[in-house]
């Protein structure tokens, strides 16, 4: 390949290898494109030096691998190419389907705005491991676990049971956005005694502020993407989401098995499950990998695959977003300090000179579903307006209605509890005069006949979830009260 990247005369994406240092807790996460240039990206965990007995070792090189394979997501979508290739590891069946799992639903908003069709196109090799080319056996310096010793990523040798139990102790590594899901989870696992790790990845000094909030042990894992892959998306690279969460929830669970804890704790709500239907095109689910089969396919390949007692699991799936809004609104420890605006986060830095924008989907949401549960001036003091009573944020509104429009490729609710919300708000003194909330009585009100606009009805606790049947008991309990 010439230094200039040509998307479209790739042939090949290559794993080139992985390799973490328990000494210091650095991994490289290796990649290329034919025989172009290292695509080198390194996660780091806190706490090291790491002392790993044979079978939290192996758990940990398994670990690594599933990541380093789940992270390529990020690079194989600059070019899409037709073949995959592992170079210094071999994968099972089992593995190479979570990952075309992962990789064409995860892809499926980046497909949809790049018009192209991954279904039938994403295959990963199953097989014996390849023989390392001289120039992709090379390890990390000082890797504590490497290409050496190799390992199956996958039971081979044990069977079709589960992966071996590593006696980890009981500890919640909690996953934290800055946004109100996550403070719910966190404020639940506190009340029902969990032991817990506020944690999250990257550089975000809003979530790191909000974290210091909690009062709790935080932990800050970092990642850092290959350099190149922005000289690439400038020189027409394809781009677009990629499945995010997954991700992260690899690299927490890879932390997990570092540290020698047993859970690792999202706050995914039933909503995320449910995509942005579109006309001519179908589904489309910007946060597929918050929903659950996402949730489902990866924490039972961790238990089967990993270790049987590393636990994943969203604390929040029975929940819908309304509910969840409710959670939060209970108390005001986090009304100054938690942001769930989109536009705060960027990958190359956010710019939080204000925590909400007060015009992007999320900020609307997130307004939307907390009025409900919140007095009218505690909620326009968060966001320092009242978003219902600007005619200008009509279009937005509009899209999470789904009224005239599809519901935005965001993490928000589904149309049904943005439309009962409103409805709610639409019965309140306090609120139906604003221009929004009047509109929406008098305008798209009238065209939903037959529909149920009760919340009641959506706060019901419901469908499957992951969370540890003595917790869940608990945890029932605490939300019911």
């Amino acid at each position: 390949m010439s230094d200039q990247f040509q998307r479209d005369a790739v042939r090949a994406f290559r794993f080139v290898r992985c390799g973490l240092d328990a000494r210091t807790g650095a991994a490289e996460l290796v990649y290329a494109f034919d025989d172009g240039p290292e695509l080198i990206e390194t996660v780091t965990v806190p706490g090291a030096p790491f002392a790993l007995d044979a079978a939290r070792s192996a758990a940990v090189e398994r670990m690594l691998r599933l990541l380093h394979l789940i992270a390529g997501v990020s690079y194989y979508k600059a070019a899409v190419p037709e073949e995959i290739r592992i170079d210094t590891y071999a994968i099972d069946a089992d593995t190479a389907a979570l990952l075309e799992l992962i990789y064409v639903n995860g892809l499926g908003e980046f497909a949809y705005r790049n018009g192209l069709n991954l279904h039938g196109k994403i295959k990963f090799p199953v097989g014996p491991s390849p023989q390392p080319s001289p120039a992709s056996g090379r390890e990390s310096s000082g890797a504590a676990l490497s290409e050496e010793h190799p390992l199956p990523l996958a039971g081979e040798g044990r069977g079709e049971g589960l992966a071996p139990s590593l006696g980890l102790r009981e500890h919640a590594l909690v996953a934290i956005g800055g946004g109100k899901d996550s403070l719910v989870s966190i404020e639940a696992l506190r009340a029902l005694g969990v032991e817990q790790t506020v944690t999250w990845i990257g550089g975000s000094q809003l979530i790191k502020a909000c974290a210091e909030r909690t009062g709790l042990a935080t932990l800050n894992l970092g990642r850092a993407l290959a350099p190149q892959l922005f000289e690439y998306n400038r020189q027409g690279a394809y781009n677009g989401h990629i499945p995010v969460t997954v991700v992260n929830s690899a690299i927490m669970a890879l932390a997990a098995l570092l540290r020698g804890v047993d859970q690792v704790v999202f706050s995914n709500e039933r909503s995320a499950s449910y995509g942005s239907v579109i006309e001519g095109t179908g589904e489309v689910n910007h946060q597929w990998s918050k929903g659950w089969a996402c949730e489902q396919a990866f924490g039972e390949y961790l238990q089967k695959h990993v270790a049987a007692d590393l636990r994943y699991y969203s604390l929040l799936r029975p929940l819908s977003e309304l509910a969840v809004a409710r959670q939060f609104a209970r108390g005001d420890r986090y009304d100054a300090h938690f942001s769930s605006c989109n536009r705060n986060f960027h990958i190359l830095g956010e710019r939080p000179a204000s925590r909400w924008c007060g015009v992007c989907p999320k900020c609307h949401f997130v307004f939307l579903a907390l009025a409900p549960f919140m007095t009218k001036p505690r909620l326009v003091s968060i966001f320092g307006r009242n978003l219902l009573d600007d005619p200008a944020q009509t279009d937005g509104f509009d899209a999470l209605l789904e009224y005239r429009n599809h519901k935005p490729f965001e993490c928000v609710g589904e149309g049904r509890e943005s439309r009962a919300a409103m409805a709610a708000l639409a019965e309140r003194a306090e609120w139906r005069e604003d221009a929004l909330v009047e509109r929406f009585a008098r305008e798209i009100r009238p065209q939903l006949v037959g529909e149920e606009l009760r919340i009641e009805p959506l706060l019901a606790l419901e469908g499957e979830h992951r969370v540890p049947p003595a917790l869940w008991e608990r945890l029932r309990a605490y939300l019911a009260a």
